[in-house]
């Protein structure tokens, strides 16, 4: 479906967050169908479900080869942030930081945009739109495009 996210293979405590998040409408400015869906759960089925979602696997990398030039932009720019430290130097998340490796990339532009425009908002913390401040739009397409299409099949890495 565009603009959801692939949700396996994502770290259980970021999956309960984010559903306690959206069980509490704090997810962000607007509501949305997972704001009702998650007000009926208990913190033992948010906590179910996160141990589930953990154990799915993760997608893979598209079956497409990236676009180089893109690729090597958004890598570029990854490069000269924070992102790998947060979110691991292969991109499979941790403790409440998504898994961004092989997510879709359409998904991954909307989140960017929404972090940086104040749209989403997380656990009161301002580190996602520090990080994405000053990022243009095609910046950001570059970016979702080289974390989706991660690991490069260039360097001859496949799931």
């Amino acid at each position: 479906m565009p603009l959801t996210p692939s949700l396996g293979g994502q770290p259980s405590f970021f999956v309960v967050a984010q559903l306690f998040l959206f069980r509490e409408g704090r997810r962000g400015k607007a509501p949305t169908p997972m704001d009702e869906f998650a007000k009926k759960l208990s913190d033992d089925e948010l906590r179910a479900f996160g141990d589930l979602i953990a154990r799915l696997p993760p997608p893979a990398p598209p079956a497409q080869a990236p676009d180089r030039k893109r690729f090597d932009r958004g890598k570029a720019l990854v490069e000269g942030r924070n992102c790998s430290v947060c979110h691991n130097p292969d991109f499979s998340g941790r403790e409440q930081m998504p898994r961004l490796a092989n997510q879709r990339e359409d998904y991954l532009l909307k989140a960017m945009r929404d972090y940086r425009s104040g749209q989403r908002i997380g656990y009161g913390s301002a580190t996602m739109p520090e990080e994405l401040a000053g990022y243009s739009d095609p910046a950001l397409a570059d970016i979702a495009h080289f974390l989706a299409n991660f690991p490069s099949r260039a360097a001859g890495k496949r799931r």
